[in-house]
């Protein structure tokens, strides 16, 4: 049996949508928009950030392939890195301030 490593596997992903601007592009627009919501921070108009462990990713992914139209649409997923890293030094913001959202995890 492999052994598994008990540190956070969690990673930070910045996660962005581009839906077809129609009647049903719109509807798709809303439940990918409510799937990412459920995932994770609302940072910009089609952006997210989301704290993911690889297998939430994955179901991520499935979920968003039953919304999207794989001709049309199109939701991008990129690994940040881990949660546990200082990445946000590396974050340079233009404009309106933006500063991470406080989650507490409840058990």
């Amino acid at each position: 049996m492999a052994s598994r490593s008990l540190s956070n596997n969690r990673h930070v992903y910045l996660c962005t949508y581009d839906v077809a601007g129609d009647k049903a592009g719109d509807k798709r627009r809303n439940r990918i928009f409510e799937l990412l919501r459920d995932h994770g921070e609302h940072v910009q108009y089609s952006v997210f950030l989301c704290t993911l462990t690889r297998t939430e990713v994955a179901n991520l992914g499935h979920q968003a392939r039953d919304i999207l139209n794989e001709k049309e649409d199109q939701l991008l997923v990129i690994n940040v890195g881990p949660e546990v890293a200082d990445w946000q030094n590396s974050l340079t913001c233009h404009g309106k301030t933006w500063s991470p959202q406080i989650r507490a995890r409840i058990v």
